[in-house]
């Protein structure tokens, strides 16, 4: 069940590109807190009504839905990343915060040959929609975020990454993370993102703050392909659909693959 941590003393417009795990679960959380939030799916608003209802967010088309805020948060697959038109971000307000949840997975997004060949996964996502973003959300399981928030000053919450190279983005995204009950961790530039990608040891593994500030520096970037694919070996075994049955295991699995890193 969705707790309320954060009662936010700044409502933000926040517009969603995705209602699927991540994006669903962050819709229920700033709605929350007090935000406005306007969303769209590639399916369409029908399929976006019991969630409206639910959260009293608005389901809307997908050039509504980046009009008007402060905030917009891209939670689609990387392989449906171009499908987005530069043109759509033309007329954003000056100072609106982007945020990519996404993650690289070549057995669903195909090969990238700018990501295989270094390029940090964010960073390719910029270049397509010609925008800077902020990444954040990408190293976290749905479940976890759904489950795992906890009030601020407790000393077993959860710390998330942000990687960006505007300040006050990140601090748009910060106070959000702090509202859906983590702790943010500033990780550096765009390009300092590769540190928080799948294969990193802060990659679904549910780490504090001083947890994460300490594994973060022990992420090598030429083991992050390796090492997403024993992630994904334990993904491919278990049912999407039933996804809040298997998050913690997954943190575990992941645990044990990073645990040099994590003492």
């Amino acid at each position: 069940m969705l707790k309320n941590y954060h009662k936010t003393n700044s409502t933000m417009k926040i517009g969603v590109i995705g209602a699927g795990q991540i994006g669903g679960t962050l819709i229920r959380q700033y709605t929350k807190a007090g935000h406005s939030v306007k969303m769209t799916n590639s399916t369409g608003t029908e399929k976006l009504k019991n969630l409206a209802m639910e959260t009293g967010a608005s389901a809307v088309t997908l050039p509504d839905v980046v009009t008007d805020v402060d905030v917009i948060v891209i939670s689609i697959p990387l392989i449906a990343i171009p499908t987005l038109s530069k043109e759509l971000f033309n007329n954003i307000s000056a100072g609106t915060a982007i945020i990519d949840t996404g993650n690289y997975y070549p057995i669903r997004d195909g090969r990238i040959e700018d990501i295989e060949n270094g390029m940090p996964e964010s960073v390719w996502v910029s270049n397509q929609i010609q925008q800077p973003v902020i990444k954040a959300y990408n190293n976290i399981l749905a479940g976890s975020l759904a489950c795992s928030g906890r009030a601020k000053g407790d000393p077993a919450r959860l710390a998330l990454p942000v990687s960006g190279d505007s300040k006050q983005s990140k601090d748009l995204v910060a106070t959000l993370i702090n509202d859906s009950g983590f702790d943010p961790f500033d990780c550096g530039s765009l390009q300092d993102s590769w540190r928080q990608q799948p294969g990193s040891p802060v990659y679904c593994t549910d780490l504090t703050l001083p947890q994460l500030e300490k594994s973060i520096t022990k992420a090598k970037r030429e083991l992050l392909p390796e090492r997403r694919e024993l992630g994904l070996t334990f993904i491919m075994k278990h049912d999407p659909a039933k996804w809040m049955d298997w998050w913690k295991d997954f943190a575990e699995h992941n645990r044990v693959i990073y645990e040099s890193e994590l003492t």
